[in-house]
This record gives C-alpha cells, structure tokens and sequence, in this order.
C-alpha cells in the first residue's frame, strides 16, 4: 500500500472500531483509536501471516497487550479478510467468537488472552524465547503495549529477560496516548522516560514523535526488523480518539462507546471496505526433537534407602529421565533449581532449560509462551513464590494453557526457614483454577508416576513437593491414576477415617499404628490427587467409617479438607468431617517441631482420633 491507502486503511480501523463499540454499547473504541495506524501498517506491510493457517510454523506473532482495545483487533481481522462485517458488530454479545478482552479459546489468531494489563509482552517474550531456542525459526514476535500497563512490574521483567536474552526477533510497540482509565498516566507523553528505562535493559529503542506517520511508522518497523543482537522497542507518541474532535486527547472517556458515533464515522471520512493483503509467512519446516521414545523412571524399592527420599528429588529425577523420552519437554525455574531440583534436567537438557531467575511472573509468562508454541513446559519455584504469579496462572487458564507448575518446600515440613518460605496456601490458589489439576505426592515413586503423568493433561497442572526425606511407601510399578487415591489402612471395623496427603500420609500411618495398639483400628487414605478428588473412595469410607479427619501441612481454607468437603456437595450425605490444618503462624523450628505445633504430627492426629471415637485415654 502507498502512503495515501495506509492513511486510509487507519481510518477504516478506527470507523470499525467506533462501529463495533456502538453496537455492543461498551468496549474501547478510543484506546483503539490512537493505534489505528500503528496497526494498518504492521498489517498492510510487516506482518507474517497465514490466516488460514494460524499454527503455520513461520507465522509472525502478535500480541495484543493492551486487550481492552480489541475493537481495533477485530477490526483488523476483518481488514485481513478473517471475518466479515457481519462478525465484527456482534462485537462483545453473546455467543459471539469477538469478546470484550481477547481469547485464544475463541479465535485461533490471538495467542494468548489479555486484558490484565503487563503480561503481553512477558508472554511475548516467551514465545520469542521459544522462536529463538527451541523452533529455530525467524518468526518475529509483535507485542502492542498500552503506556498505562509500562507501570506493571511484569513489564520489566520482561524487559530485562528479553534484553538479556539477545531476543532481536522481539519487538514492542508500544502507544503512547498519554491517557489512562481515570486520567493522564505517570509520564504522559515523555517518550525519553520510557526510552531511558528501556535502554537501560539493553533494548534498541525508536521514538516517533507523531505515532499516526505511516511513512515514519514503516521505516520505524523496517529498522526494527533489520536490528540484531538486541530486542526493540518503538514508544510512539499517538493520541487517545484520534480523529474525531469530541474524543481526541480527552479525559474522561476510556471504556466508552462514542455518544455521537454516526457522527464521529462521518468525521472520520465514513465506513470503507479496505482488504490488506498480510504478506505470506517463510516457508519452515517444523523440526521438533524427539526423545528416545521409552520413559524409563527412576526407581526405589520400599523402606529404600532408610531415611527415605524427598519427593523434590523424585520430581528433578523424574522430569529429567521424562526430558530423555520426550523431546518437547522444557524446563523452566525461578534460580532455584538446586533447590526445586529442576538443575537435573538443566544438566541433561540444557537447550531446553530455561533460567527465569527471581522473576516469578516471567517465568509463568515464559512458560505460556513456551506452550503456545506447542512445547510442554515444567515451570518450578518455591511452593511459597507462586503466589507472586497467581495472576499469569489465572490467565493462562483463560488462555487454555497447558502448563505444568512445581511448587516445592511447601508447608510448616521446611522447618527452620520459617513462614516467609512456606507455601500454606497454594493447594487453595491452584484448586481455585479453572479446569486445574493439583497433585500432592507423599514418596519417591508416586510423585516420578505424576510427573510423567501431567504431560498429558490438559490445561493448568500443579504438582506439589516437600522439601524433607520421605519413607518409600509405594513400589515402582505401582499407578496411580489422576482422580485417584491410595487406601493404606482398612478393616472392617474401622471407627474414622483419616485423609492425609504428602507429608502427613506419614504421620496419618504412624498415629494409625498408634491407635490400633490401642484397640482404635483407622482407616487411612493418601488423597494424592487434590483436584480431581476420588468421589467414590471418600463416600464409601463415610459410609463405612462415619467420621473423616483431615489433615494437612496447609492452612484450613480451600485445601485438603476442602477437597474432601466437595466429594458431597452434590447432595450425597455429609459425613462427620473434622479438620486438622495449620492455624497459627509458625516461626522457626525443626521440621518435626513444626509439625506438632501445627497439631498435624502422628501424636496430634491420635489425641484427636481418641477424642472422636470418645475413647479418650488419660496420661
């Protein structure tokens, strides 16, 4: 397109988007209206892309950060020829593929779902990572940023990542319109601000003065491209409502359809029918590695070795000898692999390793991006850190990711590193996912079966991992299903039910052992899969026992206890349910003193089981 057909091609995004919005009576036609140009260029002559074939391995990839303005999205979609007009005004309503904020569950073209401003160009990175490291393909990654969202910390996580990482297939756009939801943003229209913190990580930075210069936006993306060995940003300064004197560089108006839209489209220079033609990604071929096709898993015998083994070593073991089998496999860390034991897949699988380090946020982007690109990802920190990243899991469930997570050093079991470095509350945070999996081994072997097992799930996976050796409980050609449980204990005349997991499996056994010397025979159950919880198993010891007691190295909201609970939600009788968790705030002791003080240690779990069958003994 020459210059005069880019200028109007922006304006028929910005009458498509005034449309849009007027028809659902909501939306952000006048933050899609200050990138309107930036847009019509990338499209009409940067942009790689096959529309009829959105998983073609040389695609360009372009993220929509700022998700909110998908007026301008979908009105590009239909510059493109990827819907119709008729599509584009059932914008926001219901049944309809265009929603309010973008989803890759909708439509096949956006890559991941946005709208919680700062993560676009984290997961940007991610895929750009991949592009670079993995697929070994040209592909550029285009992210659109808002100025309002450059306030996220993500964002320059993001930022020193990519700049770290070389990432020159990368680049940012971001549009300056120097307003935000309520009024102007911290920096307003000072692209030297945003120019002086970029470079500082390493990024090649281009500022337009005027961001609605086709000609100086298409020599700015041209140099963006020809740039190597660094990450570009282009800060384009643009205004909010261009082109229509009511809207333009005004407050007040974000989020809000035009009131007078049929006179704004007529200021605009009225409705067009413009087709660009998105030029053809490079013809790639998609070479994948592939493993040696037999997962063999580490293996321990019961009771071997004595002092047992912490499931954090199970799992580096198992995703290392998973990595062997299967080459789409990657690793991902927060700079705690020797802790986590992520660092036995680094060693031996280095080109699929990635060190995030302290950047939990960016490590989950990555691992979004990573999976977007069809790889598996294993992302691992501190049980306790990922409540740092909780937002990027939220979204990447909104995005149907398929992520693996490793929590590890979970619960009061650390010991002496004391409260700030226990996760009590990540078995809640997960359940609380959307279509997740939450897995909770208690040895050596059960938690190798699950690692290898989350590979094939779908959508958010979480494994969580202790820090301290566990006895070997279970043989290496046990199984152990998702949605199942192990049933340790039982006999017909068992007087309660405990439901321990992980750490407490141990304990639940010794207090079971406890209390059949006494003549108080229990059952036990090793609930290792949280979410989804064995219905079938928990109903029948209700029925045959009456009374469950649950314990867990957790806080008593949205746990183990919890997931017990939802066994009977669906109108099945409610047992006697009694719940052991961690109520105080611990401080700094042994693990095995943390555990009593909890009251979640074998004697804790006797003294109350004598309580509940009221054959309470005096000392």
């Amino acid at each position: 397109m020459n210059t005069g057909e880019l200028v109007e091609l922006g304006q028929q995004l910005r009458v498509d988007s005034v449309r849009a919005a007027a028809a659902a009576g909501s939306g952000h036609p006048t933050s899609s209206m200050s990138a309107a140009d930036l847009v019509a260029v990338l499209f009409a002559h940067h942009l790689r892309y096959d529309f009829a074939r959105p998983d073609h391995p040389g695609n360009d990839r372009f993220v929509l950060s700022k998700g909110h303005a998908t007026p301008l999205l979908y009105s590009a979609y239909k510059a493109a020829g990827a819907i119709d007009d008729a599509e584009l005004l059932t914008f926001r309503k219901l049944g309809s593929r265009l929603e309010g904020h973008p989803t890759p569950q909708r439509l096949p073209w956006v890559e991941t779902a946005s709208g919680s401003l700062g993560q676009g160009l984290p997961i940007g990175v991610g895929i750009a990572l991949a592009g670079k490291r993995l697929d070994h393909a040209d592909y550029r990654v285009w992210v659109l940023c808002g100025d309002s969202e450059l306030a996220e910390g993500s964002i320059w996580e993001a930022a020193e990542h990519a700049g770290y990482e070389h990432l020159d297939n990368l680049i940012a756009v971001v549009d300056v319109n120097r307003l935000g939801q309520r009024g102007p943003t911290r920096h307003g229209h000072d692209l030297d601000a945003y120019a002086r913190r970029f470079k500082a990580f390493d990024w090649h930075v281009v500022e337009l003065d005027d961001g609605h210069d086709v000609d100086a936006i298409d020599r700015a993306y041209a140099e963006a491209v020809s740039t190597t060995g660094q990450p570009t940003v282009i800060l384009a300064r643009t205004l909010k409502g261009k082109g229509v004197a009511d809207t333009q560089d005004r407050e007040g108006l974000h989020g809000k359809p035009l009131k007078n839209a049929d006179e704004a489209i007529e200021e605009l220079g009225g409705v067009r029918d413009l087709r660009v033609r998105v030029h053809e990604p490079p013809a790639v071929r998609d070479l994948r590695p592939v493993g040696d096709g037999g997962l063999e898993l580490p293996r321990w015998e019961k009771g071997d070795p004595e002092k047992g083994v912490a499931t954090r070593d199970a799992f580096g073991q198992a995703l290392a000898a998973l990595g062997t089998a299967r080459g789409d496999v990657v690793a991902l860390d927060g700079e705690v692999g020797d802790s986590t034991r992520a660092e036995f897949f680094a060693k031996e699988h280095p080109e699929r390793y990635f060190e995030c380090y302290i950047a939990e946020q960016q490590m989950i982007a990555a691992a979004v991006g990573v999976a977007r690109r069809g790889w598996v990802p294993y992302a691992s920190t501190f049980a306790a850190f990922l409540t740092r990243a909780y937002d990027f899991v939220r979204m990447a469930s909104i995005s149907g990711s398929g992520i693996c997570l490793n929590g590890s050093h979970a619960g009061v079991a650390i010991g002496q590193d004391g409260p700030s470095q226990m996760g009590l509350e990540d078995l809640a945070m997960m359940r609380a996912v959307h279509g997740s999996t939450v897995l909770y081994p208690c040895d050596a072997n059960q938690t190798a079966h699950l690692v290898a097992a989350m590979a094939d799930l779908e959508g958010v996976r979480y494994l969580r991992t202790s820090r301290g050796e566990s006895p070997v409980l279970y043989g290496p050609d046990e199984e152990f299903p998702v949605g199942g449980s192990k049933v340790l204990r039982s006999s017909a005349e068992d007087r309660l039910t405990v439901v321990a997991a992980g750490v407490t499996v141990a304990e639940a056994l010794a207090a079971a052992d406890i209390l059949r010397q006494e003549g108080i025979p229990v059952r036990v159950i090793d609930l290792y899969s949280v979410k989804p919880v064995d219905r079938a198993t928990l109903r029948q010891a209700a029925a045959d026992t009456g009374c469950l007691l649950t314990v867990e190295d957790h806080r008593p909201e949205g746990g183990i206890g919890d997931a017990v609970l939802d066994a009977f939600t669906d109108g099945s009788p409610v047992p006697r349910l009694v719940r052991l968790a961690v109520r105080t705030m611990p401080g700094s002791a042994t693990p095995a003193e943390q555990l009593h003080a909890a009251g979640i240690d074998a004697e804790s779990i006797a003294a109350s089981a004598r309580l509940l069958v009221e054959q309470a003994i005096a000392p």
